[in-house]
Protein backbone atom coordinates (compact mmCIF):
# COMPACT_ATOMS: atom_id res chain seq x y z
CA UNK A 1 0.00 0.00 0.00
CA UNK A 2 1.36 3.37 -1.05
CA UNK A 3 0.24 6.95 -0.49
CA UNK A 4 1.67 9.85 -2.48
CA UNK A 5 1.57 13.51 -1.53
CA UNK A 6 2.17 16.02 -4.32
CA UNK A 7 2.92 19.58 -3.25
CA UNK A 8 1.16 21.43 -6.06
CA UNK A 9 -1.39 23.37 -3.99
CA UNK A 10 -1.74 24.79 -0.49
CA UNK A 11 -5.30 23.93 0.55
CA UNK A 12 -4.73 20.17 0.56
CA UNK A 13 -1.92 17.65 0.26
CA UNK A 14 -2.56 14.03 -0.73
CA UNK A 15 -6.28 14.64 -0.42
CA UNK A 16 -5.91 15.86 3.18
CA UNK A 17 -6.94 19.44 4.07
CA UNK A 18 -4.13 21.63 5.33
CA UNK A 19 -3.70 24.48 7.77
CA UNK A 20 -1.42 27.08 6.18
CA UNK A 21 0.99 29.03 8.40
CA UNK A 22 2.83 32.08 7.10
CA UNK A 23 2.97 32.51 3.33
CA UNK A 24 4.34 29.39 1.63
CA UNK A 25 3.87 29.52 -2.13
CA UNK A 26 3.49 27.14 -5.03
CA UNK A 27 6.37 27.43 -7.49
CA UNK A 28 7.45 25.87 -10.76
CA UNK A 29 10.63 23.82 -10.53
CA UNK A 30 12.61 21.26 -12.58
CA UNK A 31 10.78 18.26 -11.03
CA UNK A 32 7.39 20.05 -11.27
CA UNK A 33 5.17 22.11 -8.99
CA UNK A 34 6.47 22.46 -5.45
CA UNK A 35 5.75 24.40 -2.27
CA UNK A 36 8.44 26.84 -1.16
CA UNK A 37 9.00 27.77 2.50
CA UNK A 38 10.83 30.89 3.72
CA UNK A 39 12.54 29.42 6.80
CA UNK A 40 10.86 31.98 9.08
CA UNK A 41 7.18 31.15 9.62
CA UNK A 42 5.96 29.15 6.60
CA UNK A 43 4.49 25.68 7.14
CA UNK A 44 1.68 23.29 6.24
CA UNK A 45 -0.09 21.27 8.93
CA UNK A 46 -1.89 18.08 7.91
CA UNK A 47 -4.31 16.09 10.06
CA UNK A 48 -3.06 12.70 8.87
CA UNK A 49 -0.23 10.27 9.61
CA UNK A 50 0.33 8.35 6.35
CA UNK A 51 2.46 5.64 8.00
CA UNK A 52 0.14 4.93 10.94
CA UNK A 53 -0.01 1.18 11.54
CA UNK A 54 3.01 0.38 9.36
CA UNK A 55 5.33 -2.27 10.80
CA UNK A 56 7.78 -1.71 7.94
CA UNK A 57 7.97 1.34 5.72
CA UNK A 58 9.72 3.49 3.18
CA UNK A 59 9.25 7.25 3.46
CA UNK A 60 10.52 9.17 0.45
CA UNK A 61 10.55 12.85 -0.44
CA UNK A 62 11.86 15.13 -3.14
CA UNK A 63 12.99 18.49 -1.80
CA UNK A 64 15.37 21.42 -2.24
CA UNK A 65 17.18 22.75 0.84
CA UNK A 66 18.22 26.39 0.44
CA UNK A 67 20.54 26.89 3.41
CA UNK A 68 19.56 29.09 6.34
CA UNK A 69 19.49 28.07 10.00
CA UNK A 70 21.66 25.14 11.04
CA UNK A 71 18.87 22.91 12.39
CA UNK A 72 15.72 22.53 10.32
CA UNK A 73 12.88 20.04 10.89
CA UNK A 74 11.21 20.01 7.51
CA UNK A 75 8.89 16.98 7.61
CA UNK A 76 7.36 15.58 10.80
CA UNK A 77 5.00 12.63 11.37
CA UNK A 78 3.59 12.54 14.91
CA UNK A 79 1.45 9.93 16.67
CA UNK A 80 -1.44 11.46 18.63
CA UNK A 81 -1.21 11.26 22.41
CA UNK A 82 2.43 10.16 22.64
CA UNK A 83 5.99 11.20 21.85
CA UNK A 84 6.28 8.60 19.05
CA UNK A 85 7.35 10.35 15.89
CA UNK A 86 9.44 10.33 12.72
CA UNK A 87 11.19 13.30 11.19
CA UNK A 88 13.18 14.34 8.18
CA UNK A 89 15.60 17.02 9.33
CA UNK A 90 18.65 18.71 7.88
CA UNK A 91 21.72 20.32 9.37
CA UNK A 92 23.17 23.19 7.37
CA UNK A 93 26.92 23.83 7.32
CA UNK A 94 27.60 26.90 5.19
CA UNK A 95 26.68 26.02 1.62
CA UNK A 96 26.32 22.32 2.46
CA UNK A 97 23.81 20.18 4.33
CA UNK A 98 23.51 16.66 5.69
CA UNK A 99 20.44 14.54 6.34
CA UNK A 100 19.05 13.63 9.75
CA UNK A 101 16.31 10.98 9.68
CA UNK A 102 14.99 10.67 13.23
CA UNK A 103 12.65 8.10 14.78
CA UNK A 104 11.31 7.78 18.33
CA UNK A 105 9.29 4.69 19.32
CA UNK A 106 8.27 3.89 22.89
CA UNK A 107 11.60 4.98 24.36
CA UNK A 108 13.76 3.73 21.48
CA UNK A 109 15.21 6.49 19.38
CA UNK A 110 17.77 7.04 16.67
CA UNK A 111 18.94 10.02 14.66
CA UNK A 112 20.57 8.78 11.47
CA UNK A 113 23.25 11.44 10.92
CA UNK A 114 26.34 11.10 8.77
CA UNK A 115 28.17 14.42 9.11
CA UNK A 116 30.65 13.38 6.43
CA UNK A 117 27.91 12.98 3.79
CA UNK A 118 27.63 16.62 2.74
CA UNK A 119 25.51 17.89 -0.14
CA UNK A 120 25.23 21.27 -1.85
CA UNK A 121 22.31 23.53 -0.97
CA UNK A 122 20.08 24.92 -3.70
CA UNK A 123 19.71 21.63 -5.58
CA UNK A 124 16.90 19.06 -5.74
CA UNK A 125 17.33 15.76 -3.92
CA UNK A 126 15.52 12.50 -3.35
CA UNK A 127 15.71 11.32 0.26
CA UNK A 128 14.37 8.17 1.90
CA UNK A 129 14.01 6.62 5.35
CA UNK A 130 13.55 2.84 5.33
CA UNK A 131 12.62 0.41 8.11
CA UNK A 132 12.62 -3.33 7.36
CA UNK A 133 11.50 -4.49 10.80
CA UNK A 134 14.99 -4.62 12.29
CA UNK A 135 17.13 -1.92 10.68
CA UNK A 136 16.46 1.79 10.13
CA UNK A 137 18.38 3.41 7.26
CA UNK A 138 18.40 6.63 5.28
CA UNK A 139 19.40 7.60 1.76
CA UNK A 140 20.15 10.64 -0.38
CA UNK A 141 19.76 10.17 -4.13
CA UNK A 142 19.72 6.42 -3.62
CA UNK A 143 22.99 6.33 -1.67
CA UNK A 144 22.80 5.03 1.88
CA UNK A 145 23.91 7.59 4.46
CA UNK A 146 23.62 5.42 7.58
CA UNK A 147 21.89 2.32 9.00
CA UNK A 148 21.18 1.25 12.58
CA UNK A 149 19.42 -1.73 14.25
CA UNK A 150 16.39 -0.61 16.25
CA UNK A 151 12.88 -1.72 17.24
CA UNK A 152 10.23 0.68 15.92
CA UNK A 153 6.68 -0.30 16.80
CA UNK A 154 3.89 0.75 14.41
CA UNK A 155 2.57 4.20 15.24
CA UNK A 156 -1.09 5.01 15.72
CA UNK A 157 -3.07 7.66 13.92
CA UNK A 158 -1.70 11.17 14.10
CA UNK A 159 -0.74 14.26 12.16
CA UNK A 160 2.02 15.76 10.05
CA UNK A 161 3.76 19.06 9.55
CA UNK A 162 5.79 20.19 6.57
CA UNK A 163 8.20 23.12 6.78
CA UNK A 164 8.48 22.95 10.56
CA UNK A 165 8.33 20.62 13.55
CA UNK A 166 4.78 20.06 14.86
CA UNK A 167 5.71 22.20 17.87
CA UNK A 168 6.36 25.08 15.43
CA UNK A 169 10.11 25.35 15.93
CA UNK A 170 13.04 24.90 13.53
CA UNK A 171 11.48 26.19 10.31
CA UNK A 172 12.68 25.02 6.90
CA UNK A 173 14.07 27.18 4.12
CA UNK A 174 13.60 25.53 0.75
CA UNK A 175 10.95 23.68 -1.24
CA UNK A 176 9.18 20.31 -1.23
CA UNK A 177 7.94 18.67 -4.43
CA UNK A 178 6.46 15.34 -3.29
CA UNK A 179 6.48 12.51 -0.80
CA UNK A 180 5.66 8.82 -1.06
CA UNK A 181 4.79 6.53 1.85
CA UNK A 182 5.06 2.76 1.29
CA UNK A 183 4.20 0.10 3.88
CA UNK A 184 7.20 -2.08 3.13
CA UNK A 185 10.95 -1.67 2.93
CA UNK A 186 11.97 -0.72 -0.61
CA UNK A 187 15.38 -1.13 -2.18
CA UNK A 188 17.04 1.93 -3.75
CA UNK A 189 16.19 0.50 -7.17
CA UNK A 190 12.50 0.80 -6.21
CA UNK A 191 12.69 4.38 -5.03
CA UNK A 192 10.65 6.96 -6.88
CA UNK A 193 11.64 10.38 -8.13
CA UNK A 194 14.72 12.17 -9.24
CA UNK A 195 18.34 11.49 -8.47
CA UNK A 196 19.70 14.97 -9.08
CA UNK A 197 18.29 18.10 -10.68
CA UNK A 198 19.42 21.67 -10.41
Amino acid sequence: MTETWTFDRLDQIGGHPTTVLGSPRVIDSPPGKAVEFDGVDDALLVGAHPLAGAATFTWEAIFRPDGGARAQRWFHLQEDGSDNRMLFEIRVAGDRWFLDAFAYSNGNEKALINKEALHAVGEWYHVAAVYDGTTYSNYVNGVQQLAFPIVLVPQGKGRASVGVRVTLVDYFKGAVHSARFTRRALTPAEFTGIRRQR
